[in-house]
Order: C-alpha cells, then sequence, then structure tokens
C-alpha cells in the first residue's frame, strides 16, 4: 500500500510541459510552498516568512553558509577577546556589556539612519506583555542599551546575565521607530493591536520599514510578493532588479511550475526529498538546465504534542505513540534513507548531539512497548479494534500544513502505525498561516507535525522554558507551544545559556535532552537536507543547512 502512494506521489507527467526564456538579472521567480504571514520581524515565526524578510531586512550578526558568524549591519562583532565585550558587575549580578558599531552607512528604506535607538525600541515593543512576539527572549536578554547622542550608531548592550551567545544576535531586528512609534503609542495597551495595526500588516510596501538589500513593490498574502532594490543599501546594490516570490501550497505542482516558466527557481521551502530525487533523474535524462541542491541541515521534522490534552497528560501514552512508529522503515520508504530517524531535536551536524543511549532515552520500533503502555495507563483494546477507557475511544486529532504532499504522505504511513496498536488519529490539517499563526501557539491543537530549524549550540530556552508557554498574558509570545513545564529544564536552560565552557556547556545540554526524551512533549520523526532547484545560469547561490537562509546574500546572487 505505501508503495502505491509514494509512486502515485511521485508521478509527473513532464511531456506537456515546455521550458521558457533562461531567467536574467532583469527578473527572478521563485516558488515557495509554504505561506509568509508577516514581515514584522519581531512578529513573525513561520520559516518562510524568515526567508522572506532576510532579503528586506538585516540584524547585526548572521551565520554564513559555512557556519560561521558574521557581521551584518554590525561593522564587528565584539568578543571577549577582542576587547569588544566586558564581563561586568551591575547591582550586584554578573553579566556582559558588548559594545555594537552599526555600518555607518546602514540606512532605512527612506534615507533614515539606522541607530541604536531603533533597537531600543524593537526591544521596548517586543517586551510588552500584550504583543505576540515569536521569542521574546531574544529582545528581552538585552536589558540595557546605551549610546551617546553624539554618535547614534555606537550601540553598548547590556545583557540580563552573564551568557555565552551574548554576541550571536541573529534573530534581534531593529524596529525604524520613527515610523511605528506611534502605532505602538497607540496600540500598546491593548492584546495584540500594535501587531494587528502596524505598518508591516496595513502598508507593507512603505520602504521606510525595510534596510536590507531589497524593499516590497507588491505584496499579497497567500500569492506572490515582488521586490525591487533598495537604493539606501548600504551594501552592493543587487545585481538582480526584481524578485518575485511566489506562493504555491501545493508542492505536486511546483515541478510543472518550473518547467512551464512560470517560476525559475524553486526554494529550500519547496520540494518534498523524494520529489527532488526524481526530478533531478529527469533533467539528468532531459538535459534541463536546472540542478538540484542538497545540504544537510539542523532542521528536524518532529511531531508536537500539546501537554494540555487530557489523553496526552499521561506520559505512557506519549511513550507509545513513539514506540509504535517504525522511523527507519519511514526513512528508507519515503527518503531511500538518505533523511534519517530523529532520536532528539539536535541534528548530527550539531555540536552538542548525541545518540548514546547512556545520555538520552532511544525509543527503538516495537509494537509490544506500545501496547504494554497503553495498557497500563487503562486504555483497553475493544473489538472495534482500537483501544478505550471509561467508556471513551482513544482517539486523536492531527494537524500539518495543508496541500504539503509529502507531509500528507508521512500522516498516511502513521497513522497506520498507530492504528495498529488500536490509536485512532484523525487528520485536521490547515493552512500554514492558520495553523502557526493561530492554531500552534494558542495550542488549539491535540498533535502538529512541522519543521524546526536552529543555528549550531542554540540556546534552548526559547523553546522550552516555561516563560516560553504561549499565554493569553503574555500576548501569545514565545515557542514552547507544547507547555512543557519542568523546573530541572527551566535550570538547565539558564544553566546553559551562563555557561562559557564548551565542554560543560555541551554536558548541561545532554543532561536536559535526557529529560527532552524521557518526557517526550514532542516525537522526532526525521533529520532533514534542505533543498532548492536553481538554474544552471545563477552565481553565488548557496544553501546554508541552517535557519539564516540563502536569501542573506541575495544581493551576491547574480545570471
Amino acid at each position: 500500500m505505501m508503495k502505491t502512494i509514494i509512486a502515485l506521489f511521485l508521478s509527473v507527467n513532464l511531456a506537456a510541459s515546455s521550458l521558457q526564456a533562461a531567467p536574467t538579472n532583469a527578473e527572478f521567480k521563485i516558488g515557495i510552498s509554504q505561506e509568509f504571514e508577516n514581515m514584522n520581524p519581531l512578529i513573525f515565526t513561520m520559516v518562510a516568512s524568515v526567508y522572506v524578510y532576510a532579503l528586506v531586512g538585516r540584524s547585526l550578526t548572521y551565520m554564513d553558509a559555512n557556519g560561521k558568524w558574521a557581521p551584518q549591519l554590525a561593522k564587528s562583532i565584539p568578543t571577549l577577546e577582542n576587547g569588544g565585550a566586558k564581563m561586568v558587575t551591575v547591582d550586584g549580578k554578573k553579566t556582559v556589556q558588548a559594545v555594537w558599531e552599526i555600518i555607518p552607512e546602514a540606512k532605512w528604506g527612506d534615507g533614515k539612519p539606522v541607530t541604536c535607538e531603533d533597537f531600543q525600541f524593537a526591544i521596548q515593543v517586543a517586551a510588552s506583555p500584550n504583543v505576540s512576539v515569536g521569542s521574546k527572549e531574544t529582545f528581552t536578554q538585552i536589558e540595557k542599551v546605551e549610546w551617546d547622542a553624539k554618535n547614534p550608531k555606537k550601540c553598548t548592550f547590556t545583557s540580563d546575565k552573564a551568557r555565552y551567545d551574548f554576541n550571536r544576535l541573529g534573530q534581534l531586528f531593529p524596529l525604524p521607530k520613527h515610523i511605528e512609534a506611534p502605532v505602538f503609542e497607540q496600540w500598546k495597551d491593548k492584546k495584540e493591536g500594535y501587531e494587528t495595526n502596524s505598518n508591516y500588516s496595513k502598508n507593507p510596501t512603505n520602504v521606510a520599514l525595510y534596510n536590507g538589500p531589497y524593499v516590497i513593490k507588491e505584496l499579497k498574502l497567500g500569492s506572490h510578493i515582488t521586490f525591487e532594490p533598495n537604493p539606501q543599501f548600504y551594501g552592493p546594490q543587487p545585481k538582480i532588479k526584481k524578485i518575485v516570490i511566489k506562493l504555491i501550497p501545493n508542492t505536486g505542482t511546483l515541478e510543472a511550475n518550473l518547467r512551464s516558466g512560470t517560476i525559475d527557481a524553486i526554494a529550500s521551502l519547496g520540494l518534498s526529498f523524494d520529489q527532488a530525487l526524481a526530478l533531478e533523474k529527469k533533467m539528468k535524462t532531459d538535459k534541463i538546465p536546472f540542478k538540484v541542491l542538497y545540504e544537510p541541515s539542523l532542521t528536524y521534522e518532529h511531531i508536537d504534542l500539546n501537554l494540555e490534552d487530557p489523553m496526552l497528560k499521561d506520559v505512557r501514552v506519549r511513550k507509545a505513540l513513539v514506540y509504535a512508529i517504525n522511523r527507519q522503515e519511514l526513512s528508507q520508504a519515503l527518503f531511500e534513507g538518505k533523511q534519517p530517524p530523529a532520536v532528539h531535536h539536535l541534528a548530527t551536524i550539531d555540536p552538542w548531539y548525541t545518540a548514546d543511549p547512556k545520555k538520552i532515552v532511544i525509543y527503538p520500533y516495537s509494537k509490544k512497548d506500545a501496547a504494554r503502555l497503553l495498557d497500563e495507563a487503562g486504555w483497553k483494546m475493544g473489538a472495534d479494534g482500537f483501544r478505550q477507557k471509561d467508556g471513551q475511544k482513544l482517539s486523536l486529532a492531527f494537524k500539518t500544513t495543508a496541500g504539503n504532499k509529502i507531509r500528507e504522505t508521512v500522516q498516511t504511513f502513521l497513522l497506520n502505525q498507530w492504528k495498529a496498536v488500536g490509536v485512532d488519529v484523525i487528520v485536521k490539517n490547515e493552512p500554514a498561516r492558520v495553523l502557526f499563526g493561530e492554531s500552534m501557539k494558542k495550542r488549539a491543537y491535540t498533535m502538529s507535525m512541522y519543521a524546526w530549524s536552529s543555528a549550531p549550540e542554540a540556546t534552548p530556552t526559547v523553546q522550552f522554558h516555561s516563560s516560553q508557554i504561549p499565554t493569553l498574558a503574555n500576548g501569545w509570545s514565545g515557542q514552547n507551544t507544547t507547555a512543557w513545564n519542568n523546573p530541572k529544564v527551566d535550570e538547565l536552560c539558564k544553566k546553559i545559556e551562563s555557561e562559557f565552557n564548551f565542554n560543560k556547556r555541551k554536558a548541561l545540554a545532554h543532561q536536559l535532552m535526557k529529560l527532552y526524551t524521557d518526557e517526550v512533549p514532542v516525537i522526532p520523526l526525521f533529520y532533514r537536507s534542505d533543498i532548492a532547484v536553481s538554474p544552471t545560469s545563477l552565481k553565488n547561490f548557496k544553501l546554508t543547512g541552517h535557519q539564516y537562509s540563502e536569501t542573506n546574500v541575495a544581493e551576491t546572487w547574480t545570471f
């Protein structure tokens, strides 16, 4: 049955399509399968929005395609070693002060300079309990921003504590205070008032909102975004004069759009792995002028479990769901084994990774163990083949991004696995904008499958600390959407942040992973490779394998 599903999924009729003119520096059209929800860098949470925003907005630093931290809006990265940062004690608390100098030429699209005040304003907005920020910790980790009025581009950042990642501020974006401050002042006392009325929502083509190589010419949510060069950009002017990112949610139609010339490339948020393998073979046979790019990544596909759901509160049920999945068969059947099974949230290329069963809990495929745990939890097999307790069926709703064919295929595989141990699972997929913009952060879900991408050695606080659980009280801010709440985890998150010794930090990370794999707030599925399709004539285009996407150097792309 599974082979039939995969065969149907991969079959594409290419005979009726024909390639049009090759793309040039005049216009470049990119297809993407995931929706983008907002261009406000404080508000967005979707990877697609991060991908798109990097064309128009920059931060102090970013991670390049070689996995090295590099300055972006900053002239250089301050460290304890180069004297740009120092350990200090403020009010009896040990912390770090770092001096950041913003590139003199850095401006917003209307010509106003990017200054320390814009970073301070972003931190102020992010700290508001009424603003729904994806990761408040990213901004509130900076306790104070100071500068001399005579030099508004030289900022002293005081961290909230002594933390090893004090200079890894790739997600701390500035906001144009001269544009956004009036909106914030008007709406700051109303829940979600600012994000709804922000210029990023109401007037996203306002060039003053952006400081990157491009500005937005046209934006139609659910359709496309058109970009043109930003004449105020501090770096080299982009070679490509027009970029159009087109949303094509159904991954099965991306290839047809590529062949017809509707798009010139497919973004790293596009084809599934098996589609890419099949397309690569066809390209070689048909001598098509495109290339399929693969990059092992820090992204892992997984299922978030809502720990507030009555049926999932019992850890035995959660463990049983993991034991019931043959992840090795899943990897082999769908990806020819090239996207290996995941054991936890860190991928093999992360320095903290471990698969040592002495350090983490491993769940080999075992229907017997799954059945045993469900029996122990009181869920007994019924005559209809499903488990029941107190007259209630063990039935779970399962969501993912609607239209993503590979995820829908994975769902079919998982449903059969869970049915074999008596668990009834019902698919209730949603558009990505709804799933991530509403259901996930407000926990209007039971199980949700998606991908998480990070940077190497990323602090786990934003994912796992109890303060990062989105609630009405905090404006639905935070990435701990499972509502995992463990005081020991909170303690480890803080210890990891404040530990400057790599080996000690890694040991603490392994302690956290032991709790993570033992309490199962998430079901890891497989580690992904980033995949994109680009024209053979496109230069300087390289996948990164982490959350800082290839669009961070879009100004260097050229045909």
